[in-house]
């Protein structure tokens, strides 16, 4: 049986859809192929790495990109952020589009009065979305709360 090719969407793939990437390859490797993209390319942000590997996922070899530059078809789509969700495009083919917004841990840390509350942010986040990925069902099999 192939796994499903999925796609996890923000609007600059550096962080939300990143843990997401990083937790499906994890958790769910043998049901996906698990891929991220952004509307644009921000770079991997280094506070979701940090909180990854505490978890123990490493997703610094990950890379941030554009969707365009994926080249893949893909079987599910999941829009993690409101921005990415409004602006997501047409995908051809068969493309199943779900919408799970997150917080954005970015946002949330730049008021943060210490590195700790701004890690804690990012950390509850990651779990959020670790829980997401742990329940998504595969394409043909109903949908995730969303």
């Amino acid at each position: 049986m192939s796994r499903s090719r999925l796609l996890f969407l923000c609007t600059g793939n550096s962080c939300r859809s990143q843990m997401a990437e990083g937790w499906a390859r994890h958790l769910r490797g043998d049901d996906f192929e698990a891929h991220s993209a952004g509307l644009e390319s921000r770079g991997l942000d280094p506070r979701a790495v940090a909180v990854m590997v505490e978890a123990g996922v490493d997703i610094s070899g990950q890379r941030s990109q554009r969707l365009d530059e994926t080249g893949l078809d893909f079987d599910l789509v999941v829009t993690v952020c409101d921005h990415a969700a409004e602006s997501c495009p047409v995908f051809p083919g068969s493309a199943k589009l779900l919408h799970r917004g997150f917080d954005d841990p970015p946002r949330l840390a730049a008021t943060a009065a210490a590195e700790q509350e701004a890690l804690d942010h990012y950390r509850r986040v990651r779990d959020e979305i670790r829980e997401y990925v742990a329940a998504l069902p595969l394409p043909g099999e109903g949908s995730a709360a969303g």
